[in-house]
């Protein structure tokens, strides 16, 4: 019987309790000072968007906080008598012929800068850092002289020139960094089976890079969409006005119509929503995938 009780003893030991989890003391102030930030943000973000709404689509002469009734008589007044029309073609024609330009250049120059070595590539590399610190303004006469001796102000191609002159070096920049994510043992592979590199390219590394292109599109395109030192100074015609350009003019010397002034603004910013709200899922995707490699 003794022999029994200890040999239960020693095969089951008892079963000792856990230890009472420590309860985390939650902090009672954390709440507050993570969402005060973040809703003093967004206040100070989208109340200037909720006033030009508000100004966009409520009548004249209403003083209500709320629009309503919702009014489109702005929107036919800057689109019919302002030339709106016109300068929403005109920055649309600006900002896809800068989108593609900035991404043909900044896939070829990003995969020479990502897959071959040459003399003088990191200088080449730093002088593109360095250009982001020159403001825009600084490239205004330079380029004025050089348009006006190729005889391309008062043209939309040279808005593109200009515009694709100042989007590039970030381009290239963060298109090299896409191509170095992409592992060069595929393309080595591609070339053992008899892809020639070119071959290799367009079917391993390309598909590759859609995301990346996603994203630095929507930067060129935004870019230039919104450009307005470009615009004003080598365009001084009215039929190559952009949006922005136009949206200054409305301003009036003696009196200012701030409903048609609004509901520009709302033009000009409904194509830019649009863009961030069908590619934010590449441009997210396409910017993590830089940053794992520089």
């Amino acid at each position: 019987m003794t022999e029994t009780l200890v040999r239960e003893t020693v095969a089951e030991p008892p079963n000792r309790a856990a230890p009472p989890r420590r309860k985390r003391r939650e902090d009672p102030g954390r709440g507050w000072r993570l969402y005060l930030p973040l809703g003093l943000y967004l206040l100070f973000t989208l109340v200037p968007f909720y006033w030009m709404l508000v100004f966009a689509f409520r009548p004249t002469g209403s003083t209500a906080l709320v629009p309503w009734p919702i009014t489109f008589e702005h929107f036919d007044t800057v689109w019919n008598d302002l030339g709106f029309g016109l300068f929403f073609r005109n920055s649309l024609l600006i900002g896809v012929g800068t989108l593609g330009v900035v991404s043909v250049l900044a896939l070829a120059g990003g995969y020479a800068l990502a897959r071959f070595r040459f003399r003088g590539q990191r200088l080449f590399l730093l002088a593109l850092l360095c250009t982001q610190f020159i403001p825009g303004a600084m490239m205004l006469i330079p380029l004025f002289v050089i348009f006006k001796g190729a005889g391309l102000l008062n043209s939309l191609t040279g808005l593109v020139v200009a515009d694709t002159a100042f989007q590039l070096p970030l381009a290239l920049i963060l298109m090299s960094g896409f191509v170095r994510n992409v592992p060069v043992e595929l393309e080595e592979a591609a070339m053992v089976d008899g892809c020639t590199r070119l071959r290799a390219f367009f079917a391993i590394t390309l598909p590759q890079l859609r995301p990346a292109l996603v994203a630095v599109g929507s930067f060129a395109f935004i870019g230039a969409w919104n450009n307005f030192l470009f615009a004003l100074m080598f365009a001084s015609r009215q039929d190559k006005f952009t949006l922005p350009v136009g949206l200054s003019y409305a301003l009036g010397e003696f009196n200012t119509d701030f409903g048609a002034l609004a509901a520009g603004g709302v033009v000009a910013a409904v194509p830019v929503v649009l863009v961030f709200a069908v590619v934010q899922r590449f441009l997210v995707q396409g910017l993590s995938a830089g940053a794992v490699k520089g």
